[in-house]
């Protein structure tokens, strides 16, 4: 897996070809061969690469699962990213569920639980009834707030992954491996953001869509109203509201949402009127909201199902702690606070 790993660590770098050329002496021609296996380097060559990667020569050496069966969704037909971005995504999405499937197939048997059916949800082209369904087939209440979305999630067989990239134009993708889908999310967004993308990920994944690609502006309805309903912007706001006020800030924090996605709601609701929401857009935006809103969750929502596989892999004598480490990509320290036997 020599080829896959070194296309993985060069798009991780955000290096070209004739980057990775330049710097380890080769014709970028040569780095195209090493990546698509038709030609392999020499040592040499290759302490090179390890070293314009700012990586190990054994990282390249790190085994990927053969029995993965991607399919991926596609980017966005107005996505700004570009080709090598885009392929950064799925390389690092292929090398991740490598990993996880490992540790999978280490403890026999099927650890996993039974994912959900997905395309399955007809929708009804009205957000909150959608919202409504989306709720009711994750088996969550009609109404209030969603917590612990993200181990909800797991437990229903939908596998989340955080994606460490830095590119103000990537949120998050969708997609299947081994017939479990998939939810990607960029790993440093606000924990508002990341529930949001998390549900336009999910709408994406559960509802049955035509072949049109405007239906954008509807997913993102159908995240917002899952998150907060009609009844639940009525109950804790009321039915009119002629100012932003600061206790809106509390519901933000029950609901785990932003500001930006509260007043929106509210918006469409028709609790405020489109000129404050307008001019709440314009003030936030002069204060960097759009970027950098204040976070106001505090329950900090993270994926742990792929630690809880490996570690209980490793406390069964599946794989030994080393391996545990390496799948994690943790050092072997941190492994043992999570293995062995509990201290009373």
């Amino acid at each position: 897996m020599f080829e896959k790993n070194l296309k993985y660590y060069r798009l991780k770098k955000n290096m070209s070809m004739k980057d990775l050329a330049s710097a380890c002496g080769v014709t970028p021609m040569a780095i195209s061969y090493y990546e698509s296996g038709k030609r392999k380097p020499d040592m040499n060559t290759i302490n090179k690469l390890a070293e314009a990667l700012g990586i190990y020569v054994v990282d390249f050496l790190s085994s990927r699962n053969n029995n993965l069966l991607f399919k991926h969704c596609e980017f966005r037909k107005d996505s700004i990213l570009t080709k090598a971005q885009q392929d950064y995504v799925i390389e690092s999405v292929e090398e991740y569920f490598s990993r996880f499937f490992d540790a999978v197939e280490c403890l026999g048997g099927n650890p996993l639980p039974k994912p959900l059916e997905c395309h399955t949800l007809k929708r009804s082209e009205d957000p909150e009834e959608d919202a409504k369904q989306l709720r009711a087939y994750l088996g969550l209440h009609k109404e209030g707030p969603i917590d612990e979305l993200v181990g909800i999630l797991e437990n229903k067989g939908i596998l989340i992954f955080e994606l460490d990239i830095d590119n103000d134009h990537f949120s998050g993708m969708n997609g299947f491996v081994n017939d479990y889908p998939y939810v990607v999310i960029k790993q440093k967004m606000s924990p508002e953001r990341k529930r949001t993308t998390i549900l336009h990920e999910l709408a994406h994944l559960l509802f049955v869509w035509d072949e049109r690609s405007d239906y954008e502006n509807e997913v993102t309805a159908i995240a917002g109203a899952a998150l907060i309903s009609k009844n639940d912007l009525i109950r804790e706001l009321g039915i009119h509201k002629t100012a932003l006020t600061k206790d809106m800030t509390l519901v933000c924090r029950e609901y785990g949402i932003s500001m930006y996605l509260l007043v929106k709601r509210a918006s469409i609701v028709g609790i405020i009127s489109n000129s404050l929401e307008k001019e709440f857009y314009i003030r936030a935006n002069k204060a960097n909201w759009r970027k950098e809103e204040p976070q106001r969750v505090r329950n900090i929502e993270k994926p742990l199902l792929f630690n809880q596989l490996v570690y209980r892999a490793v406390n069964e004598e599946g794989i030994s702690l080393q391996r545990g480490a390496e799948l994690l990509k943790i050092p072997v320290s941190e492994m043992n606070e999570y293995c062995g036997v509990v201290e009373v």
